[in-house]
């Protein structure tokens, strides 16, 4: 009570100025502030001025009329100005259908003339309670809506020259807009999510959630219950009801990412999902339906594959409806410039460090380097060189190109420690394509610790 009566205010508008006195003497002992107004054309005013939590409205002011048509009146006008306050009616003319037809329009609860002090009470404290809980569904929208630009931020669309990408840019546009499957395929380091989350920001789709789902990551016994959901001790670990990414994503967009590489039993799992547009969680029989955008990606050769009869032909097609082909980097060189300007400012602002200057020496190793690792590498080295930088000036060797061509031979039987830890961190680089936080992981160590190792041995 002593928490109800520290946060809540209350305003009570009604013409007769003895209920007025009486409300405000009894609803004081339970609410911080109580204020009482006769005339009903203030009350926009009062609000302009003042947020209330609970209103006590009463539907009809002027005389000979007891219709409710007053108080529904105000209940649009205060809405109007605050959506989240709590509006209580109280009428001496009380009517199921009046009562219906003012939930309807918005208000909380409804109470009878003359009131019990009981349940005029508990009606109260509970609209206090259903305020509390719009402005917290309000605050939480908003930190969505805010978590989801700055998870946009960490994913910027670049538009550059390259007019291998052109094909690729007219399709956004064009498929952005409908609801139509989507596969993207690209070698590893392309940017297929970030294709991905750019068709979804310019879809309709775009204020509710991009859910991204590496299938390629998940076993054959975490599938159905990462994607569908599974119900409380629907297996051991299952303590709680707990929704899968499908019903997550129900609204927005799914993106399934490394398709290619999911096995043939759980396609035919994901083929009926997709076709039925419903799920079951594990350890249920009731079937949810789910609205979903449903996005894939994959390095795979899908139609390779599919003459193996290692991918399903029926499931290609449900996920086919358009195809968007990701070149390489090494195919969209005139990119690169573009590319190395926006992560090296990035990484500048990251690390405190001043803007850079490229020389020309580097410019061109960096155009005639192959990139097996696409855009993933190229932000890796840039964020490598903003880090190991010693002034301003960024040359070929800050951005360590060659750290192939000094891996000592794998197959080399030595004891050495220092060639060991060359030949590790050279094939942690390689098979995470640059990037150093998957490097940093297989190996064990920090990142700070593997920045230190590769300036050491010049990697």
């Amino acid at each position: 009570m002593n928490e109800m009566k520290k946060k809540g205010k209350i305003l009570v508008i009604d013409d007769n100025e003895e209920i007025l006195v009486a409300l405000r003497l009894f609803l004081s002992g339970h609410f911080e502030k109580v204020a009482t107004e006769k005339n009903p054309e203030v009350i926009i005013s009062l609000l302009m001025k003042e947020s209330f939590d609970v209103i006590i409205l009463d539907m009809n002011f002027r005389a000979g009329i007891n219709s409710g048509n007053e108080g529904l009146f105000w209940l649009s006008k205060i809405l109007g100005v605050d959506p989240d306050v709590s509006v209580v009616f109280i009428t001496a003319y009380a009517g199921i259908e009046l009562a219906v037809n003012a939930i309807k329009k918005g208000a909380v609860d409804f109470i009878e003339k003359p009131w019990d002090d009981d349940k005029l009470l508990a009606t109260a404290l509970k609209a206090l309670e259903i305020r509390r809980s719009k402005i917290e569904i309000t605050r939480l929208r908003d930190k969505q809506e805010h978590l989801i630009e700055n998870i946009d931020h960490l994913f910027d669309f670049f538009r550059g020259s390259a007019k291998t990408m052109d094909p690729v840019y007219k399709a956004i546009e064009k498929v952005a807009s409908t609801d139509a499957s989507i596969l993207i395929l690209g070698e590893n380091g392309t940017g297929k999510e970030i294709i991905a989350r750019e068709i979804h920001r310019r879809s309709a789709r775009a204020r509710e959630v991009f859910v991204n789902v590496d299938l390629g990551s998940l076993s054959n016994t975490l599938f159905e219950s990462e994607l569908f959901g599974h119900v409380k001790g629907a297996f051991t670990d299952a303590k709680d009801d707990r929704p899968g990414r499908f019903e997550i994503a129900s609204g927005g967009t799914l993106f399934l990412d490394e398709i290619g590489n999911l096995p043939g039993s759980l396609q035919t799992k994901l083929l009926s999902t997709i076709q039925s547009r419903e799920i079951t969680r594990v350890g249920s029989n009731r079937p949810v339906p789910v609205d979903i955008r449903l996005i894939s990606a994959t390095n795979k050769p899908v139609f390779e594959l599919i003459g193996q009869g290692l991918f399903r032909e029926d499931l290609l097609y449900r996920i086919n409806t358009i195809q968007i082909d990701l070149p390489p980097l090494r195919e969209r060189k005139e990119d690169i410039p573009g590319l190395l300007e926006y992560f090296l400012g990035k990484y500048s602002q990251k690390y405190g460090k001043p803007g850079f200057e490229i020389e020309k020496e580097a410019r061109d190793s960096l155009f005639s380097y192959n990139w097996p690792g696409n855009i993933r590498e190229l932000q890796h080295m840039a964020e490598k060189a903003v880090i190991m930088s010693e002034g301003s000036r960024l040359k070929a060797g800050d951005f360590f190109l060659g750290f192939r061509m000094r891996t000592p031979d794998p197959d080399l039987e030595t004891l050495n420690l220092e060639q060991l830890e060359i030949i590790a961190i050279n094939k942690a680089i390689r098979k995470n394509d640059g990037n150093i936080t998957r490097a940093v992981r297989d190996l064990g160590i920090s990142r700070r610790a593997l920045y230190y190792k590769m300036r050491k041995y010049d990697i």
